[in-house]
């Protein structure tokens, strides 16, 4: 858990960096550094979204996945919980967009294979390199994130600490069940998350991108089911 921890801690080291810096920078700056992140996390994005993945399971992951999230709310079921965190903290702080910062923060720290397989490595052979690279990545991202976000993205340490934390908690138990194509597959899909991440920061269109989360946990059904599927069609 140690690694998980200085993880967390570097995200809301890091966020508190970026809000000392949000009172420094001028809202004409704003945008550039909006544009800036839009376009690292659509590079980001794109890069995890081409593992190794089946390109059927893919799309419907990410359609069905939609379509439950937005059934079920989640994105509204997240920035509801956003809002009431930020209803606790004193007005003195200068919350900006707090749900979504909180939001955008969570899953683009919580998403993607250096979260899984770093979590299994701290787990199951106590190497913590993996993780120490994040922190330094997730660090650095939260800087620029919290400038032009707000105090919502410190919270996301708390994301990356439960997310993180369970998965290597359970990784002993897991480890036999989850193979590299799992991982490539969730990171593929996370992929696409951070794409419309990206998207939002570079205001082309707003996605709700909470509500596809759904999509990760049935692109593992898929996989799962893969030997069958594969029989089946075949």
């Amino acid at each position: 858990m140690i690694a998980t921890v200085i993880n967390a801690l570097a995200v809301l080291f890091g966020s508190l960096l970026g809000l000392v810096l949000k009172g420094r920078i001028h809202d004409k700056y704003e945008q550039t550094v909006f544009t800036a992140l839009g376009i690292f996390t659509f590079v980001l994005g794109m890069t995890m979204a081409q593992e190794p993945c089946n390109a059927l399971y893919m799309v419907f992951s990410l359609v069905l996945g939609g379509l439950l999230g937005t059934w079920i709310g989640v994105e509204d079921m997240v920035l509801r919980f956003g809002e009431w965190m930020k209803s606790k903290l004193p007005s003195s702080m200068g919350k900006g967009q707090f749900a979504l910062g909180f939001l955008d923060a969570s899953v683009l720290f919580c998403v993607g294979a250096m979260t899984i397989v770093g979590s299994f490595k701290a787990g199951i052979d106590k190497d913590y390199q993996l993780l120490l690279l994040k922190s330094v990545m997730d660090g650095s991202v939260a800087v620029l994130l919290s400038a032009v976000m707000g105090v919502g993205v410190a919270f996301s340490a708390v994301s990356v600490l439960v997310v993180q934390g369970a998965l290597t908690i359970l990784s002993t138990y897991v480890a036999p069940y989850v193979e590299q194509p799992m991982i490539d597959a969730v990171s593929a899909v996370g992929g696409l998350l951070v794409i419309m991440i990206g998207i939002n920061l570079l205001h082309l269109k707003k996605i709700k991108t909470a509500n596809f989360m759904p999509a990760l946990f049935l692109v593992i059904l898929f996989q799962l089911a893969d030997p069958w599927l594969v029989r089946f069609t075949g």
